[in-house]
């Protein structure tokens, strides 16, 4: 069967039987969405290339959260809070939501699917607050990656409630050596290698030699990754996040890490759009609402470099 006559969504199931919905558009590109953990593991262009990074050793076993691909940090990036690192959206199992309130889009595309989180008994007891999470995963027409999370305060008690967020998205490169991330120059960061003291990125386009991991903050809508290997450069565009997560475990941490290959850093780069810096708070009946949007597109070569201007200036 060609994939122009596959359905553009279909729930199937996934590694270890976990179930998962799969997103086809008719040129080729497809998503796939775990419901354990609302977690896109797969994101691949027409070419049937993977672009996202999942690591070969992680572990599709509840409650262990899955290693790669867009994992959700709400309601707590981090250790940035009393919660479990990165909160529990991410090892929950979500639900299909089959009548989300309406929801303004431009998207023509009818590769999407609506997911719902709400609290059990145990999770009010760690974390006492009444939400709903609603995240809308969509594969736009031309193979971009759209997440839309919408997060209302459901409380009858009055009490607003805060929270920290993030999508931790692990993007596929060739080499992390010859990877460089553009958007983010000058701006203020806090290093969470140095205790979150807060520097000010100098110099130019930022490239990686080390471990790094820096929440920079006041970021732009707009990010770019260039892979100058793969002459490809990611776009990452964001909405209600103002915050940027840059992060690589280098090789020691690596290989401290169970559920991630010794040599696997070298093939993945963490830039994630967060809330981290100031919590977002809602009130009764409030909600908040944040997106990003992923796209690949080929790197337009100048005698020899890359012209990242031109990915940064074309909206």
């Amino acid at each position: 069967m060609s994939n122009s006559e596959r359905a553009p969504v279909e729930l199937c199931k996934g590694v270890n039987g976990l179930d998962k919905v799969v997103l086809r558009e008719v040129r080729g590109s497809s998503v796939e969405v775990y419901l354990y953990g609302g977690h896109v593991t797969s994101w691949k262009n027409e070419h049937g290339e993977e672009l996202l990074f999942v690591s070969s050793k992680a572990i599709f076993k509840p409650p262990k959260p899955i290693r790669g691909g867009i994992p959700i940090c709400f309601p707590q990036f981090s250790n940035h809070g009393p919660l479990e690192p990165h909160g529990f959206a991410r090892n929950r199992i979500w639900s299909i939501d089959a009548d989300p309130p309406p929801f303004p889009t431009s998207s023509s595309s009818k590769a999407f699917i609506d997911l719902i989180l709400k609290p059990s008994e145990e999770d009010l007891k760690i974390w006492p607050h009444s939400f709903e999470f609603r995240l809308r995963v969509t594969l736009g027409p031309g193979g971009d990656l759209m997440l839309t999370s919408r997060i209302r305060n459901t409380s009858t008690d009055g009490k607003p409630f805060s929270f920290t967020f993030a999508y931790h998205t692990y993007f596929s490169v060739s080499d992390i050596s010859e990877v460089r991330v553009e958007g983010l120059e000058t701006l203020d960061y806090l290093d969470n290698l140095q205790n979150k003291e807060r520097f000010t990125e100098q110099g130019d386009a930022i490239t990686f030699e080390s471990e790094v991991d820096k929440i920079y903050l006041s970021t732009p809508t707009k990010i770019a990754i260039l892979d100058h290997e793969k002459k490809r450069t990611f776009v990452i565009r964001k909405d209600g996040l103002p915050d940027a997560v840059v992060w690589n475990p280098w090789d020691k941490k690596a290989k401290a890490m169970a559920d991630f290959g010794d040599d696997e850093y070298k093939h993945m780069l963490c830039v994630e759009t967060a809330a981290v810096e100031k919590p977002i708070t809602l009130k009764p009946g409030e909600e908040w609402r944040g997106r990003q949007e992923l796209s690949a597109v080929p790197s337009s070569y100048c005698s020899g470099q890359l012209d990242p201007q031109r990915v940064l200036q074309s909206s």
